[in-house]
This record gives structure tokens, C-alpha cells and sequence, in this order.
């Protein structure tokens, strides 16, 4: 049976990723957020997963606003990341473990989740980057990945509930697969951030820890608020807690432990966080 050794949570802004390019991880104003990662990577690298699933929400690379997916799977053998217009490298290709992915989809549909399958489909910085913090310097993205993208775009969203409901119909595929991967879960996104608008610039630091301090033991604590809720107390795009709440959804019941855990304010105007949680 696969062993899912744990967890590792992630904010994706464009900007990190202009921070790796530059070599900017020990300047002042970055060096305190960089500073969280070095523990996340020698965790990896002491593990040796052999795949990620990452749930992620994609910014207009491969859906946008005419076509907008609640939530979609990839099932290909590979995932091309392409110019999206920050002026940031394009990252090598990721290798898809496509065997998994349908294990996973005939699960969620099993569980009644309408879901969009794609076997064809690139990835934006919302899984570049975090691959570039964990895995930093290599030739090759050591791990095959799962991709699973939740709309955090275009409303109506899914709800805080039915994205950690998610999370768990993927749990229950994981532990059911049959093979000796070790595979590593990650959620990328936020945290409380607003782009535009009136709150423009927006941070709620108290949400954030909340998140941080629930996130493991109990998050149901999570699940409460609905979308307009979580948007008053994270920002527009502070929802992208949900690819967190799944992904923490998919780690099951087992016990856990936090390995890593880093919080800095502000990285482009954004809560930034870090954290691992170790399976024990």
C-alpha cells in the first residue's frame, strides 16, 4: 500500500517566484520568508516522496472566466507551465502519474463529486513556485505529480466544507492505492491577501493564525465560515485557503505532527506562511 508521509503547506505569490530568479533569499526584505524553507526541504529530502498531489487554484493559464471548472484533475503524463505574463522563467515540465490520477478521479466520482478531467493541461506559479521552494536548484522536479485545481476564481465558489470533503474522497483513493509510492500532499495559496478594491492591501494577521493553530488537530474549525465569510476575514483571494483545507482533508485521520512553521507579513502585500505537517 502507498504511504502518505504528510503535508506541506505553501503560499504561491508571483512575486517569490521573481525573488528565486533574482537570487534575492537573503535580502532583507525576503530573507525572513525564505527563512522557513530550508527545514521544509531537508524534511523532503530526508522522506523521498515519489509523488506529490497538490491542490492548487489555477490564475487563467489553463482555465479562466468563460471556462472555470469547480474542480478539475489531471491525468496526463505530463504538465507544461508556460509564460503567464510576470516576467518569471519557465519552469521545467512536471512528470504526471497518470495511473494515480484515474485511480483518484474513479474515486471522487465514486463519492458523487462532478469533477473535470483533464488530459491535457498545464500549470501556473501556484505549483511552480512551491516545487521551487521545497526542491530548489534541481535539474528535474524529483517527484511525479497529481494536480487538482479548485476554482478560487470565479463565483459561486465551493464551499470551505465541501473542499475538505474533497480532500478526504482523495484521502480515501491514497490509502487505497495499490503500490509502494510514498506520497507527499501539499496545499498552495494565500493566506489572507486582497489584490484590489477598496481593502486593497488588505491582511487579517488573527485569521491566519487561526488557520495555522487549527489547521492540524481541527479542521472542522475551518469549515464554518462561509465564502463570503472567509472573504471578509482573508480577502478576494485570501479563499485560496481552501486548496488548503483539501489538501489537509486528504491527510485522513492520522495522527500528525508540525515538522516546519513559518508566518512573515507582508510579501507583496500578501500573509505569507509555510508549514509541514509529518505523518507519526
Amino acid at each position: 500500500m502507498s504511504d502518505i508521509i504528510g503535508g506541506y503547506f505553501t503560499s504561491h505569490v508571483p512575486a517569490i517566484g521573481g525573488a528565486i530568479a533574482k537570487g534575492l533569499q537573503e535580502d532583507p526584505y525576503w530573507k525572513p520568508f525564505f527563512d522557513g524553507y530550508p527545514p521544509i526541504s531537508e524534511w523532503l529530502n530526508e522522506e523521498k516522496p515519489d509523488v506529490a498531489v497538490v491542490f492548487y487554484n489555477d490564475h487563467g493559464l489553463n482555465f479562466f472566466l468563460d471556462k472555470m471548472p469547480t474542480f478539475a484533475v489531471g491525468a496526463a503524463d505530463e504538465y507544461q507551465n508556460a509564460d503567464e505574463g510576470w516576467g518569471l522563467p519557465v519552469s521545467k515540465p512536471f512528470r504526471g502519474d497518470a495511473a494515480l490520477s484515474w485511480h483518484i478521479i474513479e474515486n471522487l466520482i465514486s463519492d458523487e463529486f462532478d469533477i473535470t478531467t483533464c488530459q491535457k493541461m498545464l500549470v501556473d506559479h501556484a505549483m511552480t513556485i512551491p516545487f521551487q521552494l521545497a526542491w530548489p536548484d534541481r535539474e528535474a522536479w524529483p517527484v511525479k505529480v497529481v494536480p487538482i485545481a479548485i476554482n478560487t476564481v470565479q463565483h459561486p465558489l465551493p464551499s470551505a466544507k465541501r473542499c475538505l470533503a474533497l480532500g478526504r474522497s482523495v484521502g480515501r483513493a491514497l490509502e487505497s492505492w495499490n503500490s509502494n509510492d510514498k506520497i507527499v500532499v501539499i496545499g498552495t495559496g494565500g493566506l489572507s491577501h486582497q489584490l484590489d478594491g477598496e481593502r486593497a492591501g488588505f491582511i487579517n494577521a488573527d485569521y491566519d493564525r487561526f488557520c495555522l493553530d487549527h489547521l492540524m488537530d481541527d479542521p472542522e474549525a475551518l469549515v464554518g465560515d462561509s465564502i463570503a465569510g472567509i472573504v471578509e476575514k482573508a480577502g478576494t483571494q485570501g479563499v485560496e485557503i481552501l486548496n488548503w483545507i483539501a489538501a489537509r482533508g486528504a491527510l485522513g485521520e492520522r495522527a500528525l505532527a508540525k515538522r516546519a512553521e513559518n508566518y512573515h507579513i507582508p510579501i507583496s502585500n500578501t500573509a505569507a506562511a509555510s508549514l509541514v505537517l509529518e505523518a507519526v
